[in-house]
């Protein structure tokens, strides 16, 4: 397709990312149930730390929380567009839409890196000061945090959705890529992008390089002090406890680094990447969180109605 400098765009369209014809019902079906299971496996966290007491008011499970909400939201705002590359008709995402879709991505995707460090610090408080945690880790204190990390990650949102849609876009409209994402729609710009792609990989960069770091420093100390625990078991609590968190860490940013932190290609495994932050991390949070943390696996029990013990931090 020709650029027409005159029009700008109105419209484009996601061609998604390769995959085998003859698989296009098992992918369709697939990344369905990918879709459904993750809503449900995240709303049963959710309701379980809202109902159980023992959880609801322990930081650690409300940051458990606002988790499940960012991966619903993520799932929802890609998955169900992504699936209609399965289908045999082609359908464009408007050109209000796309800046939509990138917004909200880049809005909860930075949320949930400063969640996650968030999350990382509540252990390193609960673990490397335990007599203090209460006082330096209560209810109060972590809403406020949550509250900070929604405003940081919708800052950053707003930040890449203007700087990438201020361009002028007259064609080609199709994106080689399955969501409206910053390096995709880049590609189609009329004008010199070089100032954006300088300030994503520098913005989003600063905030992956610091929320990592600060992760990996609370995990130093808390080694540390698991290793100074004199029992195995307390020092199988303890790491039952970040074992979780430490998986879903890994999920997200090794994608998200591979994806943003290095030059500009055009990779086709880019889209396989970008799959994991997308559909299949918000897929295995609930899984993981409930699989390896003891408190979680007794609440349900408890709100299923089964016997479990008191939860211990």
């Amino acid at each position: 397709m020709e650029r027409v400098n005159s029009t700008l765009l109105t419209e484009f369209i996601l061609t998604g990312i390769p995959y085998p014809f003859r698989l296009r019902i098992f992918l369709f079906v697939f990344f369905l149930l990918i879709y459904i299971l993750t809503q449900l496996g995240n709303l049963l966290i959710l309701i379980t730390v809202w109902v159980d007491v023992q959880l609801h008011a322990h930081p650690m499970y409300i940051f458990l929380g606002v988790l499940s909400i960012i991966d619903m939201a993520i799932s929802t705002i890609i998955v169900p567009r992504f699936m209609m590359n399965f289908t045999s008709s082609i359908t464009p995402i408007s050109f209000g839409g796309c800046v939509t879709q990138l917004y909200f991505y880049h809005f909860l995707g930075s949320t949930q890196c400063f969640l996650y460090t968030l999350m990382a610090y509540d252990r390193y408080l609960a673990i490397c000061r335990p007599l203090h945690y209460p006082v330096l880790m209560n209810a109060k204190l972590s809403t406020l945090l949550v509250a900070g990390a929604w405003v940081a990650g919708s800052i950053h949102g707003a930040l890449q959705a203007i700087l990438t849609f201020r361009l002028p876009y007259c064609g080609p409209n199709q994106v080689e890529y399955f969501f409206c994402d910053i390096p995709a729609v880049l590609r189609l710009a009329c004008a010199d992008t070089t100032v954006n792609e300088l300030v994503t990989f520098v913005d989003i960069g600063v905030v992956v390089a610091s929320c990592f770091s600060l992760i990996l420093l609370s995990y130093i100390q808390i080694i540390r002090a698991i290793l100074r625990i004199r029992t195995a078991d307390g020092r199988r609590r303890a790491f039952s406890t970040c074992g979780a968190h430490v998986t879903v860490v890994t999920v997200y940013y090794v994608p998200c680094a591979f994806i943003y932190l290095r030059p500009e290609t055009n990779n086709p495994l880019d889209g396989a990447a970008a799959l994991f932050p997308t559909a299949i991390t918000p897929f295995l949070n609930p899984i993981i969180y409930t699989l390896r943390n003891q408190e979680v696996k007794l609440a349900l029990k408890r709100m299923l109605g089964g016997r479990g013990t008191k939860s211990q931090v």
